[in-house]
């Protein structure tokens, strides 16, 4: 296959053709030249679109599906061709799919099903038997398998002993683990942020301490064991502060926001709209900015579009008994380029993957193809019609959203949007 972007404006600050317009040729999957004004031949397949912006490959650090176990809310298939024509070429899978991805063959037949897809698919492996929090799963063979990191997604890590076995056990491979940064008890089964808002509407608050209390609690046994441990869907602003100075020690650590943290305050929930019922909830205004500052300042690590699909019988459903989730994938450029800058939603979109081993190649003659394709300028109004997901449970229904994904390149795999 050979392919010739026309006239791109190339965004990659490690590029030597950062912020220049240029042709970009692809043979196979490798970039083989970028020039002003390549010639095409009779074997060169040409696009050429509208404002043409291309980045680096997108990376999201926690996508759900639904494929195996759950396919009526998404399919491995389909729930690849939404990331790719969303910009994402590199995501993680979260381990809430059933069988549980609990053991090698099971992470096997994941990353087997994956192949042939603009975007790659790195799946979390669980880390306990069935998630179930108590016996530690066999982390060595899942990795050795492909499995990226290991988590038992929205169920967080409540043994204190367990944590500190799975941190010294797995630096014997260089092994992620993941560690949801909720405590359990003193959450208490709310259903949002404890506040002024829960107060008045009369729902059951989950209090900002749920989060800093197990936060405090990791990164103490992350301090005695070493290892490597990310904090995903930070929330709080009393979380990040314990993640900065942490940081600042020198630990081990990453972490990752949430997309409707940063977009959303819990004031948002006076509606009782299920769609903004997620996983942590969304806070208040104050760890909204704050969130937002870490992010820029560097200290949280990435954004993850916390995309989850979930079929209307579980969304249409009084609020207290309505599943967490909403989809975020679709939305996700759109939305964060009404707040950021540019290249500072590039930025966001593309870092984070070196927390994981995952390469991100620069674009550059010689290096692989892994592209997103996009036009910045381009506003609408979000609606049903944009979906591509099975699942409709989207809380950004009826934004105003700037930008517009074009495409994706990678795997020497081409998907472009209608």
């Amino acid at each position: 296959m050979k392919i010739l972007f026309k006239k791109a404006t190339i965004l990659n600050p490690q590029s030597p053709h950062h912020s220049t317009n240029q042709d970009i040729l692809i043979i196979g999957d490798i970039i083989v030249e970028i020039a002003k004004n390549i010639k095409a031949d009779k074997e060169i397949k040409v696009y050429e679109f509208e404002n043409l912006h291309v980045s680096s490959g997108w990376f999201d650090s926690g996508v759900s599906f639904g494929e195996p176990g759950y396919e009526e809310r998404e399919t491995l298939s389909n729930g690849l061709e939404v990331a790719a024509k969303s910009g994402f070429t590199k995501i993680l899978l979260n381990s809430n799919i059933h069988p549980i991805p609990d053991s090698k063959s099971i992470i096997g037949h994941l990353i087997k099903m994956a192949r042939g897809y603009t975007t790659s698919l790195y799946p979390v492996g669980a880390l306990t038997l069935e998630s179930k929090g108590n016996q530690m799963a066999p982390l060595f063979d899942m990795h050795s398998e492909g499995a990226i990191a290991f988590g038992d997604h929205k169920n967080p890590i409540q043994k204190a002993n367990l944590l500190k076995i799975a941190l010294q056990y797995s630096q014997s491979f260089e092994g992620i683990i993941v560690s949801p940064p909720m405590n359990i008890e003193l959450a208490d089964n709310g259903v949002m942020h404890e506040g002024i808002t829960s107060t008045r509407i009369g729902l059951k608050g989950i209090p900002s301490m749920a989060e800093s209390v197990q936060i405090a609690r990791d990164l103490e046994i992350l301090k005695y064991t070493g290892g490597k441990l990310h904090l995903p869907f930070i929330s709080t602003e009393e979380g990040l502060d314990l993640i900065r100075k942490s940081k600042n020690l020198g630990l081990n650590i990453s972490c990752s926001v949430g997309l409707p943290h940063l977009i959303f305050d819990d004031i948002k929930l006076e509606n009782f709209d299920t769609n903004f019922k997620v996983f942590p909830p969304i806070r208040s205004k104050t760890d909204q900015q704050a969130l937002r500052a870490g992010l820029l300042e560097g200290t949280i690590d990435m954004i993850s579009s916390m995309h989850e699909p979930m079929n209307i019988e579980h969304k249409k459903l009084e609020f207290e008994n309505a599943a967490p989730g909403t989809l975020g994938l679709e939305s996700c450029f759109g939305v964060l380029s009404k707040v950021f800058p540019l290249d500072k939603v590039i930025s966001f979109l593309t870092r984070g993957v070196e927390c994981f081993g995952i390469s991100n190649p620069v674009i550059s003659a010689g290096s692989t193809a892994d592209l997103t394709l996009f036009n910045p300028n381009k506003s609408y109004s979000y609606s049903a019609d944009n979906l591509k997901s099975t699942s409709k449970n989207s809380a950004y229904l009826g934004s105003e959203l700037q930008g517009k994904v074009i495409g994706s390149f990678n795997n020497g795999v081409l998907t472009l949007n209608d």
